[in-house]
């Protein structure tokens, strides 16, 4: 019997695309099934919820031509959405131009935020000691043809940190991964690396990239509507006092 998003404790959100709200930071982990290629978007705080998300995917694929996840797609470079990445082989990854170097220079500044958040010392260590970086760059926008549907990857920031990407999926409804830029769950955080003089301009390319109907998917927290992210983008505009 196939088993469904629901089984294993996903989100389906439309046809062939699906979220887990991962334990923890309840961070978002996004997944696009085309006919010849499978899509992941972000990767979870550790090798260990990497490998879960991995087997879950396989689950998930079983019976199709492609059975296992062919390409990822980092949002930002914080620890909750990259460092399950090495859990992933012969994989394609994209990230917003610089930070693959990003990710080689600061494994180690990584890490330890991902310990002063609570992940356990030796999970930390082993997963920034695998760090993968990205070897595609998203400068702008890029399509990807995962066979039988096309999707946009653009580099929208900066905003939340200085390397942001979403992911746009075509479809009834059109689906918005967003990263961090967008939080449900709890007051949008700004770190050192946050540029919150152009956080809000982010937030209107993720409004023009899905439209007034769009179902946009948040880094943390529920999906929301179009009315949601606008009024974000306006709180954050009126906290740091920009346009």
């Amino acid at each position: 019997m196939d088993v469904s998003w629901e089984d294993l404790g996903w989100e389906r959100l439309a046809d062939g695309i699906g979220r887990r709200r991962m334990p923890g930071w309840d961070a978002t982990v996004g997944l696009v099934v085309g006919e010849d290629a499978v899509l992941l978007f972000d990767t979870g705080s550790t090798v260990r919820e990497g490998a879960e998300v991995r087997a879950q995917a396989q689950a998930l694929l079983a019976g199709r031509r492609i059975r296992r996840v062919t390409h990822i797609a980092l949002s930002h470079p914080h620890f909750d959405h990259v460092l399950g990445t090495a859990a992933f082989s012969g994989v394609e990854i994209y990230g917003a131009v610089g930070m693959d170097a990003l990710l080689r220079r600061d494994r180690d500044v990584i890490r330890a935020d991902a310990v002063r958040h609570g992940v356990a010392p030796d999970d930390a260590a082993e997963a920034a000691d695998l760090l993968v970086a990205p070897q595609h760059s998203v400068c702008g926008e890029w399509t990807l043809e995962l066979g039988g549907r096309q999707v946009l990857l653009a580099n929208v920031g900066p905003g939340h940190s200085g390397h942001d990407l979403a992911l746009l999926v075509p479809g009834a409804p059109e689906v918005v991964f967003c990263g961090d830029l967008v939080e449900e769950s709890g007051e949008l955080q700004a770190g050192p690396d946050a540029i919150p003089s152009r956080w809000p301009a982010a937030l209107d390319r993720l409004l023009s990239l899905g439209g007034e109907d769009a179902l946009y998917v948040p880094g943390h927290g529920a999906a929301v509507d179009a009315e949601f992210v606008r009024a974000q983008r306006e709180a954050l505009a009126a906290r740091f006092g920009v346009s």
